[in-house]
């Protein structure tokens, strides 16, 4: 897929690509090796904010979904920004979706539903993966969704 149509994709979809977050402790944001880009837990904000809280609590599911489509969102950014471009992404191998939920909440995989219906809208057949959607009772900054990625992808 060229970078003028996931380009295009994203145009369509209405999303604009927001500056990288910057890590928040002593990590990277992204590590490309062997093949492969490692882009660490994404937090997800929308219009600029944090969204916080806990699903099952004080955040919807479709509030929850949303969290999760603004951690891909992120994602993208933090790749674009190792890989220069998006056309070097090959196929999205798996995303890690942490949701901070009540005991009692079991929608987790719909939560991170939100970032991998995003990774197939923008990539198509390689925007499949694998995943897994995991309950926590708590997340950094008290974030409601983190969502991390493992990308493989094109040489430069």
């Amino acid at each position: 897929m060229s970078v003028k149509s996931i380009d295009k994709r994203l145009s369509e979809m209405g999303i604009t690509l927001p500056e990288p977050a910057a890590p928040v402790a002593s990590y990277v944001a992204a590590v490309e090796h062997g093949g492969l880009l490692h882009i660490s837990g994404q937090l997800p904000f929308i219009d600029g904010q944090l969204v916080k809280g806990r699903l099952g609590e004080s955040v919807t599911l479709d509030d929850g979904m949303a969290a999760a489509r603004a951690c891909g969102i992120m994602i993208l950014a933090q790749a674009r920004a190792a890989l220069g471009t998006l056309e070097r992404v090959e196929q999205v191998v798996k995303l890690g979706g942490f949701v901070n939920s009540t005991g009692d909440f079991i929608d987790q995989p719909k939560v991170v539903n939100g970032a991998s219906d995003l990774m197939m809208a923008v990539f198509g057949d390689a925007g499949r993966h694998a995943r897994s959607a995991v309950g926590v009772p708590v997340l950094p900054l008290g974030a409601a969704v983190e969502v991390d990625a493992i990308l493989a992808v094109r040489p430069a």
